[in-house]
C-alpha cells in the first residue's frame, strides 16, 4: 500500500486564525537545507514514527521534491523514501489538482492513500473511475496539519483492506 505525502499544509500548518503554531526544537543541528524553509520548527517529529507506523510505503508528494529528503527525513527520523517526478507539461486548468493524474499514473493500479491539503471531491471522483485499485485520499486541514482524527480517518480506510 502506497502512502503518498504532500508536506505544506499536512506536516507544516499554515493559514490559521491564531497563528501561535507549536514550535519543535530538537535539541540537534538542523540538517542541511533547513535555512531554506523557516517554517520546518512547526513540523512535529512525533509524524515520522506515526507515519512509518501506518505500515505503507512512504513516498513524497510534494513541490519540495528530493529537499524532502534532505531535510524533512532527517527531521522526522525516516530514511530518505521514494520522490514523485511531477511532468513540466501545463495542464489546462480545471477541476482536478494537478497532482491527481501523477499521482494515479504513479501507482500503476497499487491501492494508495494520498495525504494533501487540496484533496477535492472532484479528485475523488476522477480516481474511483480511473484507477482500478483501492484508493483514500484523505484532505487535512492546513490550519492544524495531520492531527489524531486524521490518522484514525487514515488507520480505519486502511484496516478496511486488512492493513493493520
Amino acid at each position: 500500500m502506497l502512502l503518498f505525502l504532500d508536506v505544506d499544509g499536512p506536516l507544516i500548518p499554515f493559514g490559521a486564525a491564531d497563528p501561535a503554531y507549536p514550535v519543535y526544537d530538537q535539541g540537534l543541528a538542523p540538517p542541511p537545507g533547513a535555512d531554506a524553509h523557516p517554517l520546518l520548527c512547526r513540523v512535529d517529529p512525533a509524524l515520522g514514527p506515526r507515519l512509518a507506523g501506518l505500515g505503507c510505503e512512504l513516498v513524497w508528494a510534494t513541490t519540495w521534491m528530493d529537499d524532502a529528503n534532505t531535510v524533512l527525513a532527517p527531521w522526522l527520523g525516516l530514511p530518505p523514501l521514494p520522490v514523485v517526478e511531477w511532468p513540466d507539461e501545463d495542464e489546462p486548468p480545471d477541476l482536478l489538482h494537478w497532482k491527481t493524474r501523477p499521482l494515479v499514473a504513479w501507482a500503476a493500479g497499487r491501492p494508495f492513500v494520498w495525504i494533501d491539503d487540496e484533496v477535492t471531491e472532484a479528485d475523488r471522483a476522477w480516481v474511483a473511475v480511473r484507477h482500478p485499485g483501492p484508493a483514500l485520499l484523505h484532505r487535512v486541514d492546513h490550519r492544524y496539519g495531520l492531527t489524531e482524527a486524521d490518522f484514525g480517518s487514515v488507520q480505519e480506510w486502511l484496516g478496511s483492506y486488512g492493513r493493520p
